[in-house]
């Protein structure tokens, strides 16, 4: 398969998660079965699509993909965390933020 193919099921499946999970902060609880079934199928397509990508360039397991795992998987959980405690909604808004942006840096830095 093309690594094009890849990387634009990577780049929007983070896209509809990103999204999602922000929309979790804000959507009624009625939502959340839906929300959280979007959010899974985005964060394995997510990972389907950068790990193929991966593959594809023969990068091999350089370190910046480990900090890029731990991103992904801190975003995945995030959804989850935004119904369970709306109080703290801040905290996780920030944190996903926080985890988008650390993520897109390893991309474009290669740090090690």
């Amino acid at each position: 398969m093309n690594p094009i193919i890849y990387h634009i099921l990577h780049i929007s499946s983070l896209l509809v998660l990103f999204g999602y999970t922000f929309y979790a902060f804000a959507a009624p609880a009625e939502s959340k079965r839906r929300v959280m079934m979007i959010t899974g199928i985005a964060s394995v397509l997510a990972l389907v699509g950068g790990f193929g990508l991966l593959a594809k360039l023969q990068l091999g397991f350089p370190g910046w993909i480990i900090v890029k795992f731990v991103c992904w998987l801190g975003l995945s959980a995030i959804a989850g965390f935004a119904y369970r405690k709306r109080e703290q909604s801040c905290v996780f808004m920030l944190l996903a933020l926080v985890l988008a942006i650390t993520a897109v840096v390893m991309v474009y830095v290669r740090p090690f």
